[in-house]
């Protein structure tokens, strides 16, 4: 009777029960990497920089529409400075599709606003407007950096960062003391931290004259000091503030990482490794790293902006195929993080159908809301193709949804593939405390990430 009910039932087993000493040392070697990408990479500006840089160490060109590409020819397209297409050229032609990847490498934060700067009772602060969906409460008593790009009306661009070294200053959003919050905290926790509160310490020391906001003067002057900039450059700057904590291996063990922005750059850093350990492949490989997916996928940088199209059609071109015969015999693993089971909010959860720890890497079928609203909900067929492909090429994997059906939802960018007639179905890497200052993943779950791209591209 135990055969049979191991040949009828379906149950998952913990990753780690099903590697021997080899992977485990695999995983370890690539979560080195990993979190050196993860460190380096707390905008997605900075995300595009150094994955471009890593694409050159492993042979890939700058493309420029037109040029010519033959089988093996490794290239990738910069969108703007803030989002990324790279591509293997394959065997076989484009009129039979392509292979390809989708991750995100913007993450929730707190934006500068345009007219920012301010004094007030002689303390001076950034004015800001969150971007994505956070906990506000999460990002007051943090420290916190200051990175992104001012650009000069000489159209010189600056860049920015503040705080990411040990002995550079850090910056904070200050809240109450519990002896004082007495109102604070009779109010819900969406309502005892405002999106117009989240304003950023910035500097308290006078400038040595007597004229007004010399506390800003003394700010102002430091910024001039330190990058020719003005007041006014503000208006054209693109700036953020993000959590001031290096990137950990969390737990005795060390099995886990801790850091921000791993949704998506976890996935992001999974999909650059896959494409570059790929080598001759059947068809054409391709990795988008996406904007503005916290924010709805918009704008010229985002998964529904026409760059993409854009790419894929020159590619068309120059092998004589129509785009949308390519499209309709592509398949696209859209690479964005799951929520991870955690037991000590189980309520949230139906326990049989959320990913988990050390399980692997997530497959989920659909997203949306509720009733399955705004998603793509790939094929039987497509969940069947993954099965097979997982089985045969040893990559440990797991089901996975978005809580319970009426609990809440979320999006990726798989329905912006979907739309186009690309066959799309989401993978990627199971997250705790997902979208707070410091995310948690499992090293096991990144590596099987990486490991399940990778055989998506040789197919």
């Amino acid at each position: 009777m135990d055969d049979l009910r191991s040949n009828l039932f379906y149950e998952k087993k913990n990753g780690y029960d099903l590697i021997g000493t080899e992977e485990r040392l695999a995983v370890e070697d690539y979560c080195v990497g990993y979190m050196d990408y993860l460190n380096r990479s707390r905008m997605e500006r900075e995300a595009v920089i150094n994955a471009i840089e890593l694409a050159k160490k492993n042979g890939f060109v700058e493309y420029h529409f037109g040029m010519e590409l033959k089988p093996g020819t490794k290239i990738y397209y910069n969108n703007r400075s803030k989002a990324l297409i790279l591509a293997v050229i394959g065997k076989k032609s484009l009129a039979e599709g392509a292979v390809i990847a989708g991750a995100h490498v913007d993450s929730p934060r707190i934006d500068l606003k345009q007219v920012t700067l301010y004094e007030q009772d002689e303390m001076c602060y950034f004015k800001t407007h969150y971007y994505g969906g956070i906990k506000k409460y999460q990002w007051v008593t943090i420290p916190l950096e200051l990175h992104g790009a001012v650009a000069l009306k000489n159209g010189e661009v600056v860049d920015v960062v503040i705080g990411r070294e040990p002995n550079e200053p850090k910056f904070i959003i200050t809240d109450l003391l519990p002896h004082l919050a007495k109102d604070q905290m009779t109010k819900t926790l969406a309502e005892g931290i405002t999106g117009e509160g989240l304003n950023i310490l910035i500097g308290s020391a006078p400038y040595a004259d007597e004229g007004k906001d010399r506390v800003k003067l003394a700010v102002m002057s430091i910024l001039n000091d330190m990058y020719g900039i003005t007041e006014e450059d503000f208006l054209s700057a693109e700036l953020s503030a993000v959590p001031a904590f290096d990137v950990s291996e969390i737990g005795l063990d060390r099995s886990l990482i801790g850091g921000y922005g791993q949704d998506d750059r976890v996935c992001a850093y999974a999909e650059l490794k896959a494409l570059f350990d790929v080598t001759d492949p059947e068809r054409t490989c391709v990795c988008i790293l996406a904007d503005k997916e916290e924010t709805g996928s918009d704008g010229v940088t985002g998964m529904q902006s026409a760059a993409f199209d854009c790419f894929m059609e020159d590619l068309c071109a120059t092998q004589g195929v129509a785009m949308r015969h390519c499209y309709a015999n592509s398949f696209c693993v859209s690479a964005d993080v799951s929520n991870a089971f955690d037991p000590l909010y189980p309520e949230v959860s139906e326990k049989r159908s959320e990913s988990m720890i050390n399980y692997g890497v997530s497959i989920c079928k659909f997203t949306g809301s509720r009733g399955k609203g705004g998603t793509s909900d790939a094929s039987a067929e497509l969940v069947a193709y993954l099965r097979r492909l997982f089985a045969e090429n040893g990559v440990v994997w797991q089901m996975a949804e978005l809580g319970k059906v009426d609990q809440g939802g979320g999006g990726t960018i798989a329905k912006y593939m979907a739309n186009r007639n690309i066959d799309t179905i989401d993978a990627g890497t199971p997250v705790l405390s997902m979208h707070a200052p410091f995310e948690v993943t499992s090293k096991f779950d990144c590596y099987m990430t990486y490991k399940a791209v990778l055989t998506a591209y040789k197919g």
